[in-house]
């Protein structure tokens, strides 16, 4: 099987030629680490012989970075003060926040200011960086790069990182407190929000569908944290599940069967929700908050594909505390519908020597050759 056959077959409940394995990148940090103990800096999918998911929704190059769902034109990256261990910055989202000089991305920032606050801030950040703007949003170059990909070997995803979703990117534009507290106090701007991001999602996506063919749809959400929902799921679920029902009716309409939610976080009880309206995958199955995809399997079956569910924090320790873990989801692997990988991101205590072990010893439990 070509590898995006030997995904649809996976995410299908169906029997692929092998288990389909991806392996999980790291962060910034991670990468140093490794390249420092001897990663040549090739591809890990090169390097282990793993699959890849080719991502539709983010455009990259060495000199930016964007979301293609998110504010265009980001908002210019400024520090507006700094001292020896910190920086004040407006972030490209348009964030003022206090970070870390070091560990910028594994270190979690203190966040000052929000753009919105009120309808009329809305109002005017929709206005001038959330117009469906796609040739804005996409470069002549991703346009060809998307084209190729259409139909080809490898599964083809749209992950809508950071602005694909009805909690997460909200709370970019407000702030957790801000956004928790408007969902009591200003519902109508809060619908409104939800609206404009099912409005784009749809116009957005039916963009990139005119360059390439999708195999699956993620959004992102990350609105738990390790005890469950950052909000009140019977709230929740009154004021987002209709903007998730037509954003996935359209996704279904237009053949694309497999839908994902991103959420770090205890999301037991926000799944019901999600499968309610035509979501049917989940991603990445945190372990340290309570996600076991054993139990996430039996509880709900062939209703939901799993991805990730692999303990980074057993990986760090490698040995047996790593193949313990690795032997905990192969029957899960066995049963179909589960893409086994890390947690998250691999993070720096993660060292080569032990990415390198816990990824050969899964590849030869899954039967599968470096």
């Amino acid at each position: 099987m070509t590898p995006r056959e030997r995904f649809l077959s996976t995410v299908g409940f169906n029997k692929p030629d092998l288990p389909f394995v991806i392996a999980m990148g790291g962060w910034s940090q991670t990468l140093e680490r490794w390249k420092n103990e001897g990663w040549d800096g090739r591809p890990l999918e090169e390097v282990f012989g793993t699959d890849v998911i080719l991502n539709a929704g983010v455009y990259t190059s060495q000199a930016s970075f964007h979301y293609i769902y998110g504010p265009v034109p980001p908002f210019s990256r400024k520090i507006i003060k700094e001292d020896e261990d910190t920086r004040l910055v407006i972030n490209e989202e348009g964030i003022l926040m206090k970070e870390p000089k070091d560990y910028r991305d594994s270190s979690m920032p203190q966040f000052l200011k929000f753009p919105v606050r009120t309808r009329e801030d809305f109002q005017k950040f929709r206005r001038e960086r959330l117009q469906p703007n796609f040739h804005q949003r996409i470069p002549s170059d991703w346009r060809r790069k998307l084209s190729l990909w259409s139909r080809g070997k490898y599964p083809v995803m749209c992950y809508a990182d950071r602005w694909g979703g009805f909690f997460g990117p909200l709370r970019n534009l407000m702030g957790l407190t801000n956004l928790c507290i408007a969902f009591y106090d200003d519902p109508v701007l809060v619908e409104e929000m939800m609206a404009e991001r099912a409005e784009s999602i749809i116009l957005i996506t039916e963009e990139i569908l005119k360059y390439c063919s999708l195999d699956a749809f993620m959004f992102w959400e990350d609105m738990a944290f390790n005890k469950g929902s950052l909000i009140n799921p019977k709230m929740y679920r009154k004021m987002a599940l209709k903007y998730y029902r037509r954003v996935c009716d359209w996704l279904h309409s237009k053949g694309i069967k497999h839908i994902f939610v991103d959420s770090d976080g205890n999301i037991w009880e926000l799944i019901p929700i999600w499968l309610e309206a035509g979501i049917n995958g989940v991603y990445p199955c945190e372990v340290k908050a309570g996600m076991d995809v054993v139990k996430m399997r039996k509880e709900y079956g062939r209703d939901l594909v799993l991805m990730g569910g692999i303990d980074k924090r057993a990986v760090a320790r490698g040995g047996r505390a790593m193949k313990e873990e690795v032997n905990r989801v192969i029957p899960v692997v066995e049963e179909g519908g589960y893409i086994p990988h890390l947690d998250h991101g691999a993070p720096p205590d993660i060292s080569w020597r032990n990415m390198c072990e816990y990824m050969d010893y899964l590849m030869r439990r899954l039967g599968r050759k470096r």
